[in-house]
């Protein structure tokens, strides 16, 4: 790892000061920009790290008529075109009804953007995505061909999903084709591979993540990146960034002063609860769709509760310093600008961070 330049610290500190200070005011005022929803817990992959545990659709999953209304609602009461729909699952295409929802919200001025495995994503079906308002797309391709199928239990699941990406590029219609991988202790020996196979295809953008401790991938601890997997991941995307490619690094976490805003566009921030929510399959109500699923995160249920007196009155966990509950993070100089990390990796029964940075990029003891 390169020592943060001085200068530059005082820089990153300066900003990340300010964004702190901003952060104060956005808990009292949040603005919604990514409402999720998670139209189906149903897929057609069995991949070992989902942090939602899909397989099969849920019993009470929300019916077309529901979407409708609730699309209706969020129209009625906000400004839409500072919102973008973001649509996942599980794998949205399984629903039958995709297109239908889909549509509705295009004619209502919905701009919205889908994560899909591609898998189903033939010409015909890129096309229609294109006449129903599509305008991003992130697919997942998470290692080279054999290790992409194992990962995510599906035979052939990396050549459709590959024939899907370059469907999507063929239709040249979206604004942004984006391609996400999530690199654990043993797909980092193929990033170098990878990239190499990305830098051939006319996508937008790259965004490279570590496997997180949630869902399904608590049962496999030995895929955990190491604290080495994760300084090479970053290596690599700061490297490729100085190369001029579209690599980036996700959303989960604050890096410290020598990675902060060498590997993403801008400085961390946890958006749960006060730029984003989302609406469940089953209509209940959240922040992040990989917080772990739990009664006392739940802020509500979109069947009897509606969406704007949930997001103005509830969320309250989110829109929070939550350091202030973990002894380890009270005594951190960086916790001004970490507050807790993610919330997706918080631990609620213990109050403090499942990850944490510290010590693996920035506050490294020297031997």
């Amino acid at each position: 790892m390169n020592k943060v330049n001085p200068v530059i610290a005082k820089v990153k500190k300066d900003h990340l000061q300010r964004l702190s200070d901003y952060v104060d005011g956005l808990y009292n005022q949040p603005q919604l920009r990514h409402l999720f929803f998670e139209l189906t817990t149903a897929c057609n992959e069995r991949c070992f790290h989902c942090g939602s545990n899909c397989d099969v659709p849920q019993p009470d999953e929300l019916t077309t008529e529901e979407y409708k209304r609730i699309l209706d609602q969020i129209k009625e009461d906000f400004d839409i075109s500072k919102i973008l729909l973001c649509i996942t699952g599980g794998e949205p295409l399984l629903r039958r009804d995709f297109f239908e929802i889909m549509n509705y919200a295009n004619e209502l001025g919905f701009k919205w953007g889908m994560t899909s495995n591609a898998t189903l994503i033939t010409k015909d079906v890129a096309k229609r995505l294109a006449d129903a308002g599509m305008r991003t797309v992130s697919v997942s391709i998470d290692g080279l061909q054999e290790t992409h199928d194992r990962l995510r239990g599906m035979p052939r699941a990396y050549e459709l999903a590959m024939r899907g990406v370059q469907n999507l590029i063929d239709e040249n219609a979206f604004d942004a084709i984006q391609i996400t991988s999530v690199f654990n202790h043993e797909n980092i020996k193929e990033i170098d591979a990878m990239f190499e196979i990305m830098k051939g295809i006319d996508i937008d953008s790259w965004r490279v993540i570590n496997l997180e401790p949630i869902g399904r991938a608590l049962l496999r601890p030995e895929l955990m990146c190491t604290d080495e997997d994760l300084v090479t991941l970053f290596e690599f995307i700061r490297k490729a960034r100085k190369e001029d490619y579209p690599v980036m690094y996700g959303c989960s976490h604050y890096l410290g002063l020598d990675y902060e805003v060498e590997v993403r566009e801008w400085y961390w921030l946890c958006n749960a609860g006060v730029y984003t929510a989302s609406i469940m399959s089953n209509g209940d109500i959240g922040a992040c769709l990989d917080i772990e699923r739990r009664p006392d995160l739940v802020q509500g249920n979109i069947r009897k509760d509606r969406f704007r007196d949930v997001w103005d009155n509830q969320f309250k966990i989110f829109r929070r310093d939550k350091s202030e509950d973990c002894a380890k993070c009270r005594e951190c100089e960086h916790r001004r600008f970490c507050r807790g990390d993610a919330y997706h990796s918080w631990n609620y029964d213990k109050n403090e961070p499942l990850v944490c940075m510290r010590g693996i990029l920035f506050d490294k003891e020297m031997p």
